[in-house]
């Protein structure tokens, strides 16, 4: 394949996401790891839902912080991921999380959402919310992000 062709071959960072959501079956990595899908996607924002458990506990008995850091990472992150071109990525450059209640295994679903507060051609700057099943919130987030490849 040329370089024309392989570029258009590529899906979106919008389309990559909306096929993972759709997709909740191929679960693999730290989405397993965390216990966490894709919720929903759109341009300029991603939904993870997740459901902790006993093995993300800490020492105290209640879910690590670890936990809604990696779900507002990433929700954050493909958030960003929404908006680039084929072939383009991004890596996280800061992450600064708040968090706001305690979460156990008793909180049941969580939702972390991301959305994208500013895209320029290099950084990216995205918020995020963790909210339980009853809207209360949980956590939040915001990143800056570098925007990786030669189509940014």
């Amino acid at each position: 394949m040329n370089a024309i062709a392989d570029k258009i071959a590529r899906p979106t960072g919008l389309e990559l996401m909306q096929a993972l959501v759709a997709a909740d079956t191929t679960r693999r990595g730290m989405s397993q790891l965390m216990n966490f899908q894709g919720g929903a996607a759109g341009d300029g924002w991603m939904e993870f839902v997740a459901e902790p458990q006993a093995a993300h506990l800490n020492p105290l008995g209640i879910v690590h912080g670890g936990f809604a850091a990696t779900l507002l990472d990433s929700a954050m992150g493909c958030a960003v991921h929404t908006t680039l071109p084929a072939g383009v990525g991004y890596g996280t450059v800061d992450l600064n999380i708040t968090y706001v209640r305690a979460i156990t295994p008793e909180t049941g679903p969580v939702t972390a959402r991301g959305e994208v507060l500013s895209r320029g051609r290099r950084l990216a700057t995205a918020r995020g919310s963790l909210h339980d099943a009853n809207g209360k919130l949980l956590a939040t987030g915001v990143t800056t992000c570098m925007i990786l490849g030669d189509n940014a």
